[in-house]
């Protein structure tokens, strides 16, 4: 995680520049502490006052002045982590061969920490072989670099060479150098999007539910090292499993199976799906005609699984449940905690503005057992999937 991060952020003179500004917003977002050097040619592309206004610290751009020295080798001895970005053709030719004529090129040579370079070029330069063979000699250094994007360019033309997005950064900062592997080792079952009841062979009884939240949740568990097994129900959500486990399932029978079969090797399990309340009593084999005004139902209750886990989980297992409700909803979310043996409710309100089925992102509360009620505000999904996984972890992992 980022938090408490000692971050020092090398900008160099590349039109990419101006993406430094939410990178660095992003970076104090995240709970890091940054630092800015910038070399003399970067000043040109974006305002020191805007970086140290951002970064709440002054951004150092000589190695020295009249009034004072900066001492580069301190710099490099407090930073957890360097990033260059963007790192221009120039200071990357210049990184490869060890010249040192301004403040970054020397903290960089006295850096002790790990370092991280985002290049940004032209498609022509990326693939000259004189960048092929200095970013090899980088690497060769113990560097690491980000891949380049392919995209528009600063000449105007489409190819590779564009650096890549902040978003992209800081995950791939957190993922490689800061990520939080307390639940390596746990087995966590995660249940996603809706069920369907078949009425005929073409028919059914379903909902809204997209998968997006279970999905969010199942991957920022497999962030923290944990071996997740996602039970997903039929979702059109495509998404990188990253050796995940995936178990497709159709109805609220075959999800019961599904979490019954795993559920006592689980340490942990997350109940995010919305599974049918109700379920056609007969199934028909052949497409049922519209031959009549009307068609009757007969519906029958599917088997309730958070509650049937409820009853057999140990001392040992955490059990997660959510509620969507649109009415009395604290009440009703309380209610479900109690009855079902979870440890833990996530409540949905359908009243909510973006939150429910089918949206980008949600608004949560979180009940624990132990009486606390934590809210939050409407965030996108992977961000409350990072709410939940975070409450989780300082509640039973911390």
């Amino acid at each position: 995680m980022m938090k408490g991060k000692k971050i020092l952020l090398g900008i160099t003179g590349s039109i990419a520049a101006y993406k430094a500004i939410y990178l660095v917003r992003l970076l104090v977002k995240s709970g890091a502490e940054v630092k800015v050097i910038m070399t003399p040619s970067g000043k040109d592309f974006v305002s020191t006052l805007t970086l140290s206004t951002l970064s709440h610290n002054p951004v150092l751009t000589d190695l020295f002045d009249e009034q004072s020295w900066a001492n580069h080798v301190m710099l490099g001895r407090w930073a957890d982590l360097m990033v260059i970005a963007p790192l221009s053709c120039n200071t990357l030719a210049k990184m490869a061969h060890g010249q040192c004529d301004n403040l970054l090129m020397a903290t960089y040579l006295s850096a002790t920490c790990p370092i991280v370079l985002a290049p940004a070029m032209d498609e022509d330069m990326w693939l000259h072989p004189a960048t092929k063979q200095n970013l090899a000699k980088l690497q060769s250094f113990g560097n690491t670099i980000i891949p380049v994007e392919n995209g528009e360019l600063a000449s105007g033309l489409i190819g590779d060479g564009r650096m890549a997005e902040p978003d992209a950064i800081l995950k791939f900062i957190d993922d490689n150098f800061f990520l939080n592997r307390s639940l390596y080792g746990k087995k966590v079952l995660v249940t996603a999007g809706p069920t369907y009841e078949a009425i005929d062979p073409v028919r059914f009884i379903g909902n809204h539910s997209s998968g997006k939240m279970g999905i969010a949740i199942a991957k920022e568990l497999q962030r923290y090292g944990a071996d997740v097994s996602l039970i997903l129900g039929p979702s059109a959500i495509e998404f990188s499993t990253n050796g995940m486990r995936v178990i497709r399932v159709k109805s609220a029978d075959e999800m019961y199976n599904a979490c019954h079969k795993i559920f006592g090797e689980t340490d942990l399990a997350i109940m995010s799906a919305a599974v049918a309340d109700f379920t056609p009593a007969k199934k028909a084999d052949q497409k049922i005609k519209k031959t009549e005004d009307g068609l009757t139902l007969e519906l029958t209750k599917t088997k309730d699984i958070l509650q049937s886990l409820g009853a057999i989980k140990t001392e040992k297992q955490v059990l997660v449940g959510f509620a969507l409700e649109t009415a009395n909803e604290r009440e009703y979310a309380l209610k479900k905690m109690v009855s079902k043996n979870a440890d833990m409710i996530i409540l949905n309100s359908l009243n909510d503005a973006g939150a429910g089925f089918g949206h980008d992102t949600n608004k949560i509360t979180i009940f624990r057992k132990d009486g606390t009620e934590l809210q939050f505000e409407t965030k996108s999904k992977n961000e409350v999937a990072k709410d939940i996984v975070g409450t989780i972890l300082n509640t039973y992992y911390a």
